[in-house]
């Protein structure tokens, strides 16, 4: 052991220091540049990762120049007579600038892998900017900061180049931990080097051991920890506006919103029944919904919601989410992953609550939505659908005048589903303000909302009550997407008789047909099979092939001849399997009517 051990407390004040001030420097630098979008970002990126990719002698030399007697700092201490060069500030400076690269760009890994999802449900349940970055995406960022500060600690402790272009190699004032190992091998204390070789290894490695432990009896205990901490409640928002009455003036959407594949443009309201907009994949659905929250701004148009204008292209409006009183349940349910589910709950409760009222508000959302014991659980620890109601009851208890629900059950298993899918209605059935419902299974919306908007390709094609859209479908494509199968296109022979090409027959109908009429359709467990021959809209036809369901077969018709194959087929008509017992057997031809009641006429 060396007498002189100058160098290790050297090394431990200029490393800590490096640490304490890149710790705070990388935070803000990273999280500030994940939600830039100005120009040059790329080279303010440049710039802060420059001391990782440069030698260390050349940042030394820049420090050096920046720094030094004829340097812009160096001016400008000069009258102070106080100098960086050749001290331990110096040493300290060095360290800090070839560490902060490390700290800056794991601590921007550890805020890009937070789901964007989290921030955004935040955002609408009237949280503020910095209770965002308080309670969500530090907390979530925070294993990959303790491992940033455990590498930016390293890096420090071992510079070496730098420190000693700035502050030289002075015994017992500037020379650190390497410096000491260079010198020493230089003069050919070997022992001495190793010494200090096996000092730095030992405290760099005893910090990432410490930060890899800490991480995985972290992992441990999420997997069996059964019970959380409900005392911390925190404020949800320096600006949470909340509101405690409802206007009934409703929802009034009518926007526009252009991206390069795909061009959005609706226009409707709602008050306060749920409405369901329904449409494939890619119509447009979750965009309107993101653009309601203030997720996403439309290119132009204007949204009302109960007398506030939400956003308004032309008065140059646009209110924050955190404003708008909407409440999101996402696909995912966004759950806060390091909070309980009562601490969920509580995120959207109004601010200025007392810790009493809180808990006493989040306990009557767990009782109402069936959760009572669960409160102290964390998302994890949670089911499915025990998840998807925490979620809901976080939306639900911050007082949204909207609540916007995007294919809530599409995780769910079949038989979970339509167990929450009645308490779902039963829920929105009782909510005072405005529901958006947004699904692509058409019995799910027929079952849950009372009103529906169907879109396809960014553009509402019908609006209506659900009876009437499904009754009366205004195109071929809204028949589709209710769940339609048998199409054919007409030729007008008279008011109430046309032909359908596609059948090969004439049908009689009972509305007076409009020459904007180009197709016919029914739906296939409306077409009658019959033994009356005679009777109106009756024909002959064979079976070119079946399909077969729990409950139910589709039977594939050929009117008129028999099948060649089994894709020759006209219409597909579904029966229960206790009525295809019954008739499977009988002799072909087989006679269906196309009752004229259950014709759909449409453009």
């Amino acid at each position: 052991m060396p007498l002189d051990l100058s160098p290790l407390w050297i090394s431990l004040k200029t490393s800590l220091l490096a640490t304490f001030i890149t710790f705070f420097l990388g935070i803000v630098s990273a999280y500030w540049m994940l939600g830039y979008r100005g120009r040059g970002k790329s080279l303010i990126e440049g710039i802060f990762i420059a001391p990782l990719i440069l030698p260390p002698t050349v940042v030394g030399f820049l420090l050096l120049l920046f720094f030094g007697k004829n340097g812009p700092v160096g001016k400008l201490l000069e009258p102070f007579n106080f100098t960086i060069v050749f001290t331990w500030y110096g040493a300290a400076i060095a360290a800090t600038v070839v560490s902060f690269p490390l700290m800056y760009k794991t601590a921007l890994g550890a805020f890009e892998q937070i789901d964007g999802s989290l921030l955004q449900v935040a955002r609408t349940l009237g949280a503020s900017e910095t209770t965002i970055f308080w309670r969500i995406s530090l907390p979530l960022a925070f294993p990959g900061i303790l491992a940033a500060t455990t590498l930016a600690f390293a890096r420090a402790l071992g510079e070496f180049g730098a420190t000693l272009m700035l502050a030289g190699n002075i015994p017992g004032q500037t020379q650190t931990i390497p410096m000491a190992i260079y010198f020493a091998v230089e003069a050919g204390a070997m022992d001495e080097a190793w010494f200090w070789a096996i000092a730095i290894m030992v405290i760099s490695l005893s910090g990432i051991v410490a930060v890899n432990f800490w991480q995985e009896q972290r992992r441990k205990g999420k997997g069996t920890r059964g019970r959380g901490d409900l005392g911390t409640w925190g404020d949800d928002g320096d600006d949470a506006i909340l509101s405690t009455h409802l206007y009934t003036t409703g929802l009034l959407v009518d926007i526009e919103k252009r991206l390069s594949s795909f061009h959005l443009q609706v226009s409707f309201n709602t008050q306060e029944q749920t409405l369901g907009l329904l449409g494939g994949s890619g119509a447009g659905k979750s965009m309107i919904l993101r653009c309601i929250a203030g997720i996403e701004t439309p290119t132009r148009g204007r949204i009302v919601l109960n007398d506030r204008v939400l956003f308004d292209s032309e008065q140059r409006i646009n209110l924050l989410s955190r404003d708008r009183r909407i409440g999101f349940l996402l696909q995912n349910y966004a759950l806060f992953p390091h909070m309980t589910v009562a601490q969920n709950i509580a995120f959207g409760l109004p601010k200025g609550l007392s810790t009493g009222a809180r808990r006493v508000q989040a306990q009557a959302q767990l009782i109402a939505m069936q959760l009572e014991g669960l409160g102290d659980r964390y998302p994890h620890q949670l089911s499915g659908g025990q998840q998807q109601r925490v979620a809901l009851a976080r939306a639900l208890a911050s007082q949204p005048e909207a609540i916007l629900l995007d294919e809530p059950f599409s995780a769910l298993d079949t038989h979970l589903r339509s167990q929450l899918e009645q308490q779902m209605t039963a829920t929105l059935a009782d909510y005072q303000g405005v529901a958006l419902f947004v699904t692509h299974n058409m019995e799910e919306a027929y079952r849950v909302c009372p009103n529906l908007l169907v879109l396809e390709n960014g553009r509402a094609v019908h609006h209506g009550s659900k009876h009437e859209i499904f009754e009366h479908p205004a195109t071929v494509s809204v028949a589709q997407l209710t769940g339609c199968k048998n199409f054919s296109r007409v030729v007008h022979q008279s008011s109430q008789q046309l032909k359908a090409i596609d059948w090969g027959c004439n049908l009689q109908v009972i509305e007076p047909i409009n020459n904007e009429i180009s197709h016919v359709g029914i739906r296939a467990h409306q077409i009658i099979f019959t033994n009356d021959s005679s009777g109106e809209n009756t024909f002959t036809c064979w079976l070119a092939r079946t399909s077969e369901t729990p409950h139910r077969m589709t039977l594939f018709l050929k009117l008129h001849s028999a099948a060649d194959n089994i894709q020759d087929y006209h219409l597909q008509a579904e029966v229960f399997k206790e009525k295809w017992v019954m008739m499977k057997d009988q002799p072909f031809p087989w006679y269906v009517r196309l009752d004229s009641l259950h014709l759909i006429l449409m453009d």
